[in-house]
Formats: structure tokens, C-alpha cells, sequence
């Protein structure tokens, strides 16, 4: 039996996080050459990385799904390389920077240790970083900065740590400067150690250290002061020594620096440029120094699904089998793969886990350990460890993987909310049934994409989290699946009411030699009142969601087997609607009066009689257009506040409140669904991208005249 080859405490889980195009892909290769899981560095612009290994990511240069590898390292200072117990274990995942992709970050987050977030060293911090930043602030995830792309025209290390001061957190510090910026960037300056390291050989593989130049000296040691007197502030004995003047040794300030990384109390700054191999070794040592091991985290939490109690779960191979699948994949050569953690105990090929989230048991065909989208089979997985499965088929985003004699449900994935739709419809028939199963698989793999169909319309309408995410679906639908599909612009389900009470009267009579067509009947429309809870309802009453029917004929003077073909008639004008063909609800219909003929009454001509009355009632009741309404929340920073609310309210907006969000405002608003279309876009160019929105269905209201009005000719 495969035994574990890494000890816990060698282990280290972590993720590359930051905006799109600060070089997040450029590093994880980079990871992968040093650590010599690749034997080429595959490049961005040239289209052959490792990490982004979809053609979409290929031909548009960047990351849409986040790829997990395994790799392992032997620290670059002076250890005994051939040493097994100096060899660190790496799971990482390379997540995307765009917001619409922003689940992969999110789920991402929720099942690493560590983060090294990554900054365009000409940029600084960009919105999805800021984004970023607080999804790693919700999980309380340990985080290393890496400011890259400093051999980049324009490139300045002081401005970028400036703006991870101002805009991110406080508690930044730098633990290296650069030699040089723009094409005179030649290496780093490491504060702690006082040394000078240069990268030379292929791929800039040897580390150099040499001395610090003169031109720097000066300001390598003001900044050394203000890094050891910022960590010693973090520990009391070390203080004290400080003060008095004591030296305090390099091995301590490295535990106590540790300790405070670990609580998010201090966030040490990198520097370098990964495309020009230079500064990246010094980021995987600073991983191994500073960044925890699945041991220093705080044990999983979750609940026991029977009793509701908290229960915890510790990184240690002896306890129950406890797992968290945050990620699905389809793989064309082995089906449907299951990334998941393991927090606790281990788990082999060929057995079962027992699903908690859904209470079933599922059977685990192989694991496999996943270099992006190679891989690797494993006979067993222990505590600490990422990899993926085959076979499960009940498996979801967010579900807990458990052994059956003690269950445990971990705390699931915060899921957002779609806010773009679109109509899709196959080209062909022969497309029709593949669409089915492609769009059920892709929504699987992704909970951010939705599918649903419009019940009145009958068309597919599928879900995400902005433009560009529904064009990446639908380029995966025509190359993963084969499926050629047309795609239409998103429309609004508006649906009509009446505002007053009415009378009509309905008269069907005709007759053409033989037997002729005799229905008449007066019916009164009035808008349907909310049943109260637990009022009755009359007998003579049929009552639904948006609909009632009152029966209050006397004496017979429509026989009781015509009643039903008059309410089929006033069933049948409802969908039809009133002004411009839409579904009309919430209104009540009584039948008080008519009269029938011995021979030629029937239930033909008493449903057409039906029909006529609801729409001559309705058209004098005051008839109105009904929209959706959303709840809208904007989070900006203060500076585009003016133009957001502004923008808002040209969109029949009602502003609700607004209020603090960290750094930022936030903006509440009712919004009418017609005018968000498009939203997403008109909100990144106003705020420079630096704003997001969410939106939810919050209710019908009515539509104001002349928007109606508008709408109703449009119809026509």
C-alpha cells in the first residue's frame, strides 16, 4: 500500500491569484520549470503554457478555469539537496483574473491554505485585485505578494507597494527591493539577509548572491530597520531584546515572521519579473518559510447532519475521511473528474465515500493526481492533499465527501448569482438532443451558468456572470460537444393585470339553417385581493396563485354543465392578454348573470361567449403592463459614486440606500430588468472596471405609461 511520501508538515496548498494580465499564468510556469514538473517554459503570447491548457484560454491569452498541479520543491538556500526530509510538497492552483470567472477564485479560496497574489509591477493593485483580495479577507487566507512585470516600461516597485498600503491592507511589508526597474532590472535585494541575488544560467535557473550595490546601500538599510522593527513589534521577548539594543538572530525573526504571516497580521512583499526568470525561486522559499502548512490552519469546521451540532475535523491521516469536491471538470479521455481537499484522514481508489450534502453513497473509480490537465493515478489521498476523482456521479460544487460512520457537512461555497441571460436554440435537429446534455453538462462543471426554459415562449435561456462568460459557454457548446447553436438578444417575461373593477356581457349567436349557436353571459373582472392566511374559501369559488373564478349564478338561468366552458373561455383570453399578448394574473372573475336557449346552447358557443366578456370587461378595467423588478447592489469605489447613482437613475431607478463596504460605497437599488441588459458592460467602462454588481428578481410592478406605451407598439 502506497504510503505517504511528504510529511503534513512539508505540505503546502496555495493558489496564484490577481487581476487579469499581472502575469498570474507567466509565474505558475515559471513554478513548474524550477520545480521540474515542465522541462520548457510554455509562454503566454506564444499560446503553449501548461497551466492555461483550454484553446479559449490559449487564443485569447487568458485563464477561464483554474488548473491544479502538483510539484515539488527543495529550498534554493543551503540545504542538503539530496536530503528527502528537505523536499516540500506543492498543490497550487493558477485561478483566472477575470470578474466573470470569478467562482474559480471563489472556490479556489475555499479549500486553499495560501495565497501568492500577484501584481503588474506598472499597474499596481487593479479592481480584481481588490475583488480578489476579499474573497482571500472572507476565507482569512495567509497571503505573499509578488509584484511582477518590473522589467515592463513604466515599471515602479515603490508605487505598486504604495498602492497595497492604500488599497488593500496595512499590513504590508517589504522583504525585498528591486536592482534596477525597466530594462535595467537586473535582480533583488533580499531585507532580511542584507544579500544581493542575481539569476544567471538557462531560464535564469542559478541564484547568485552578491553584494548589495552602493547606489542602494542606503536604502537597503533604512527599509532592513523597518522590517525588523515591525516583526520584533509582533513578539514581546524579541522586542524587548530590540530595544535594548541586542542583535536579534535572523533563524528568530524568520519564526516570528512565520507566526505572524500565518495570522494575517503581517503580508511580506516580493518583487522580480517571472517572463525575465527572475525573483520567482525566492517566492517558492518564501512559500516554504512563510506560508502554512495544512497543520497551521485551523481545523475544518462543519455540522453533524443530525444533530446540528458544530463538529471539527484535524489535518491528520488517523481521523474520519472528510473532503470538500470544489471543482468539476470534464475530461474527454476519462469523463467527468472531481477536484476535492482532503481535510481530514485519507481515502483509496476503488472505495466508497458517502456523500453528506446529498446522503448518498458514491463509488471512487481512481484518483488521480492532476499536473493541469495531465495526470497522474494514486492508489490513496491523505489529509492536506488536492487531487481528483473519477466516477462519482452525484457529486457537485460545494458538497462534502465523508466517511458513512461519522458524517460531517463542511461549510459549502458562497455561489453568486447569474445576472446575464441570453435565448439559445440548436441549428439543427440533430443538435437539438446534444444541446440537452452539453448545457447540463457545462451547468454541472460551473454553478455560476445557469439553464432554465421560458415557460411562455418555451425557449432555452441560459445564465452567467456577464458577456463574455456566455460566449465562452457557447464557444465550448460548438468545440467540446459539436453542438451549433443560434443565439438571440435577452428579453423581458412582462405580464399584464387590471387596476379597477368591471361589468361586460358576452352574446354568441349564430345560426345558419339547422341548428344554430346560442351562449350568453355577464361576468364582472375585478383585481384579485391576497387571501389572507387561513381565510376560507366559498364553494362557488375556484381559487389559484394568480387566477379565481366565482360562480354566482341563481335559479338555474345557465345550466350547471355550461359553467365549466365559460371559465375555459375567460382561461383562454387570459393568456392571450389584454394589450399586448402577455399572460394576465391577479384577477378575480364572477359569472353573475346569462341565459341559454332549450336547442341551441352549447359548450361551444358559452366558451366563446366567456371569451368575449373577459376581454370587452378587461379592456374597461384599467388595464396595465407588469415588469420585473430587481434588487440591484453596486459596490464602487467612493471617487465613481457621482456617476453610478447618476447612471441608476436613468435607469428608473430607486436608489435605497447607501452605505460603507471596506473601502468602497455601496449602492441599493430597485430596478426595473429591461433596462440592466447590457449593465455589466456600461458599469466597467464609467468605474475603470473597478465596480461590480449583483442582482437578484425581486418583484412584478407596474410599468410606467409611456414605457408602456412603447412596449405595447413594439408588440404590434
Amino acid at each position: 500500500m502506497e504510503q505517504r511520501t511528504t510529511p503534513l508538515s512539508h505540505v503546502r496548498n496555495f493558489g496564484i491569484i490577481a487581476h487579469i494580465d499581472a502575469g498570474k499564468t507567466t509565474v505558475s510556469e515559471r513554478i513548474l520549470f524550477y520545480t521540474g514538473v515542465s522541462h520548457k517554459i510554455g509562454e503566454v503570447h506564444e499560446g503553449d503554457t501548461v497551466m492555461d491548457w483550454m484553446e479559449q484560454e490559449r487564443e485569447r491569452g487568458i485563464t477561464i478555469t483554474s488548473a491544479a498541479t502538483t510539484a515539488f520543491w527543495t529550498p534554493s538556500r543551503e540545504v542538503d539537496k539530496s536530503d528527502p526530509s528537505e523536499k516540500f510538497r506543492f498543490n497550487i492552483i493558477d485561478t483566472p483574473g477575470h470578474i466573470d470567472f470569478t467562482i474559480e477564485v471563489r472556490r479556489s479560496m475555499r479549500v486553499l491554505d495560501g495565497a501568492v497574489v500577484v501584481f503588474d509591477g506598472v499597474a499596481g493593485v487593479e479592481p480584481q485585485s481588490e475583488t480578489n483580495w476579499r474573497y482571500a479577507d472572507e476565507g482569512e487566507v495567509p497571503r505573499l505578494c509578488f509584484v511582477n512585470k518590473l522589467d515592463r516600461t513604466g515599471a515602479n516597485f515603490e508605487y505598486c507597494y504604495k498602492t497595497i498600503l492604500d488599497r488593500l491592507t496595512k499590513f504590508a511589508v517589504r522583504m525585498q527591493i528591486p536592482i534596477g526597474e525597466e530594462d535595467k532590472h537586473e535582480g533583488v535585494i533580499d531585507l532580511l539577509a542584507l544579500k544581493a541575488y542575481h539569476f544567471e544560467g538557462e531560464k535564469g535557473i542559478d541564484i547568485v548572491e552578491t553584494e548589495i550595490p552602493e547606489n542602494l546601500k542606503a536604502d537597503a538599510k533604512k527599509y532592513h530597520d523597518e522590517l525588523v522593527e515591525r516583526i520584533v513589534s509582533e513578539d514581546e521577548v524579541a522586542m524587548g531584546d530590540y530595544l535594548e539594543g541586542k542583535e536579534v538572530p535572523i533563524e528568530s525573526l524568520k519564526v516570528i515572521l512565520r507566526k505572524a504571516v500565518i495570522a494575517n497580521k503581517i503580508v511580506p512583499v516580493y518583487c522580480g519579473s517571472a517572463l525575465k526568470n527572475k525573483g520567482v525561486q525566492l517566492v517558492l522559499d518564501a512559500v516554504v518559510d512563510y506560508l502554512p502548512s495544512p497543520l497551521e490552519v485551523p481545523p475544518a469546521e462543519g455540522l453533524d447532519p443530525e444533530t446540528d451540532e458544530t463538529i471539527t475535523r484535524h489535518a491528520d491521516d488517523s481521523e474520519p475521511f472528510a473532503a470538500l469536491a470544489f471543482k468539476l471538470q470534464s475530461d474527454p479521455y476519462v469523463g467527468q473528474l472531481t477536484f476535492f481537499r482532503v481535510y481530514s484522514g485519507s481515502v483509496e481508489s476503488g472505495s466508497y465515500v458517502y456523500n453528506a450534502t446529498t446522503g448518498t453513497r458514491e463509488r471512487v473509480g481512481r484518483i488521480l493526481r492532476m499536473h493541469a490537465n495531465d495526470r497522474e493515478e494514486v492508489k490513496k489521498v491523505y489529509a492536506g492533499e488536492i487531487a481528483a476523482m473519477v466516477g462519482l456521479k452525484d457529486t457537485r460544487t460545494g458538497h462534502t465527501l465523508c466517511s458513512e460512520d461519522h458524517p460531517i457537512i463542511l461549510e459549502s461555497i458562497v455561489i453568486p448569482e447569474s445576472v446575464v441571460s441570453m435565448r439559445i436554440e440548436p441549428k439543427t435537429k440533430a443538435d437539438q438532443e446534444k444541446m440537452g446534455m452539453a448545457l447540463k453538462r457545462l451547468s454541472d462543471e460551473d454553478p455560476t451558468f445557469r439553464v432554465s426554459s421560458d415557460e411562455e415562449t418555451l425557449e432555452t435561456i441560459i445564465s452567467g456572470m456577464g458577456e463574455l462568460h456566455l460566449d465562452i459557454i457557447v464557444d465550448r457548446l460548438k468545440r467540446e460537444f459539436k453542438v451549433e447553436a443560434n443565439i438571440g438578444r435577452p428579453q423581458v417575461a412582462y405580464k399584464e393585470t387590471i387596476t379597477k373593477s368591471a361589468e361586460a356581457e358576452g352574446k354568441y349567436v349564430k345560426q345558419s339553417g339547422g341548428r344554430g349557436q346560442y351562449g350568453h353571459c355577464v361576468i364582472t373582472v375585478k383585481p384579485l385581493e391576497a387571501l389572507v392566511e387561513g381565510a376560507k374559501i366559498a364553494k362557488n369559488v375556484k381559487r389559484e396563485q394568480h387566477f379565481e373564478f366565482v360562480n354566482s349564478i341563481k335559479g338555474g338561468v345557465i345550466p350547471n354543465e355550461f359553467i365549466p366552458a365559460v371559465e375555459k373561455g375567460v382561461r383562454e383570453a387570459l393568456s392571450r392578454g389584454i394589450q399586448a399578448g402577455y399572460q394576465v394574473v391577479d384577477v378575480s372573475v364572477e359569472l353573475t348573470f346569462g341565459s341559454s336557449h332549450d336547442v341551441d346552447s352549447s359548450e361551444m358557443a358559452f366558451k366563446m361567449a366567456g371569451s368575449l366578456a373577459f376581454q370587452d370587461a378587461t379592456k374597461r378595467a384599467g388595464p396595465v403592463l407588469l415588469e420585473p423588478i430587481m434588487q440591484v447592489e453596486v459596490v464602487t469605489p467612493e471617487q465613481f459614486m457621482g456617476d453610478v447613482t447618476g447612471s441608476l437613475s436613468s435607469k428608473r431607478a430607486q436608489i435605497e440606500g447607501m452605505d460603507d463596504r471596506g473601502q468602497a460605497k455601496a449602492v441599493r437599488a430597485k430596478v426595473p430588468l429591461a433596462e440592466m441588459f447590457g449593465y455589466v458592460t456600461t458599469l466597467r467602462s464609467m468605474t475603470e472596471g473597478r465596480a461590480s454588481f449583483t442582482m437578484e428578481f425581486l418583484e412584478y410592478a407596474i410599468v410606467p405609461p409611456n414605457v408602456a406605451k412603447d412596449i405595447i407598439e413594439a408588440r404590434r
